[in-house]
């Protein structure tokens, strides 16, 4: 097949990655790609955010199917206008992304679907910002209603910076207010058709910047899969996943389907385990960063046909996904400054020694070659990803990958997948 991946991330990078390693003789391309994905994949110059050039480009190069990794080509609608010429799009549509774009959105589906979530409240002004963090009360968490690369989120006890945390957003619209949940996260992605589901693998991510789950919220610093400690509490993996197949995924889908707005592509619950049972905090309408990096090495079945059953329409003549025993982590290399101002254009060294560790592979998410070699372009650089037989092994490969990378004030989290450590 000739696949054309939208996107310039460590998330494209991994399905790159996976599609290659089928050995299908995929012709593979991606737009607009970074220094890392330029080994597995031609680079389009090509603004993938916009739908007539997106949809030009896949016409002339006979493309036979399009995966869309990154929300924003999604909510500007590119899925629409390449499926409209009958090409195979990996990806929802423009009014069913906006379970990624808006918050709201995502709540009125929840709420219609009977899905399980936390009490939210739509605020436009500051006096209703602060009105509803005192109903909900403390710890607070406050929303951006529309995309902010997963940092438009705060969770805190201090009422002033939940207060302040609104007003950075409200001169672009409403924010939303929502009851704190306590409880282990969890990432679960879904593959649909719009009508039919398929789950993947659970896993784990890492939001804030330091150990601990200290400092600011990131697009993600690491993450791990699958999760032994389900077993502690629903049995096992399959039947966490069936669980929230049946409760969550299928309800979305068939919500969305009964008001015009099929859902085709990747459903991602941000799920949270309470005393109360499963519920959801978010969800997304595309591959997770980090966990895409731990998901997809695991999966048996070929990356590619799963995503063309479902961009085609034909997800239920597949069979549910399976998965390895092995166990994968991935460590983020962020740049000195991330999240609030990364510190760009500095060199990169030491990936081929890094990569060099049994089982590691490195997944680019903001690089570039220069003058004297790949340099950081962006606030997270590089994810690790590292197999084992189990977490000590993968635990151990990454970090000593992570070692053997340079990066000048790079920054990276200790502690990713300690907990699961025999």
């Amino acid at each position: 097949m000739r696949i054309l991946v939208l996107g310039s991330g460590a998330r494209e990078h991994a399905i790159l990655l996976s599609l290659q390693s089928e050995e299908a003789g995929h012709e593979l391309f991606a737009a607009p790609g970074n220094a890392g994905i330029a080994e597995v994949a031609t680079l389009v110059d090509l603004d993938a955010n916009d739908p007539g050039a997106v949809t030009e480009y896949a016409n002339a190069a006979d493309i036979d199917l399009v995966v869309i990794g990154p929300e924003a080509p999604l909510v500007a609608g590119v899925a629409d206008a390449v499926r409209e010429h009958g090409i195979p799009v990996f990806g929802p549509g423009r009014a069913a992304a906006q379970l990624e774009g808006s918050k709201t959105f995502a709540k009125r589906i929840m709420d219609a679907a009977g899905v399980p979530t936390g009490r939210a409240v739509r605020a436009r002004t500051r006096a209703e910002v602060a009105a509803a963090l005192d109903d909900l009360g403390a710890p607070h968490v406050v929303k951006a209603d529309g995309l902010a690369a997963g940092k438009g989120v705060i969770v805190t006890a201090d009422r002033e910076a939940a207060l302040a945390h609104a007003e950075t957003y409200l001169p672009s619209g409403p924010v939303l207010v929502e009851e704190f949940l306590s409880g282990p996260e969890i990432s679960l992605f879904f593959l649909s058709d719009g009508d039919t589901v398929r789950a993947l693998s659970p896993a784990q991510d890492f939001k804030r910047l330091r150990d601990g789950d200290e400092g600011p919220n990131t697009g993600g610093m690491g993450a791990y899969s699958p999760l032994p400690w389900l077993a502690e509490r629903f049995g096992g993996e399959a039947e966490f996943v069936a669980q929230v197949t049946r409760d969550v995924a299928e309800p979305v889908i068939r919500r969305l389907d009964a008001e015009g707005t099929p859902f085709i592509g990747l459903l991602y619950a941000g799920l949270i385990v309470t005393d109360a049972g499963v519920k959801v905090i978010e969800f997304n309408a595309r591959f997770g960063d980090p966990e895409t990096q731990v998901v997809l090495p695991r999966l048996v079945e070929p990356l590619s046909q799963l995503l063309l059953a479902a961009a085609s329409g034909t997800l239920e003549d597949t069979a549910a996904p399976t998965f390895s025993d092995t166990a994968a982590v991935t460590v983020v290399l962020a740049s000195e400054g991330y999240p609030e101002k990364p510190i760009t254009g500095r060199p990169l060294s030491g990936l081929d020694a890094a990569a060099s560790v049994d089982g590691v592979h490195v997944a680019h998410a903001a690089t570039a070659t220069g003058a004297d070699g790949l340099v950081a372009t962006g606030g997270r650089v590089l994810s690790v990803v590292a197999l084992g037989a189990d977490f000590a092994e993968a635990r151990d490969r990454a970090y000593r990958a992570v070692d053997a990378i340079a990066l000048e004030g790079g920054q990276f989290r200790t502690d990713i997948a300690a907990r699961v450590v025999d």
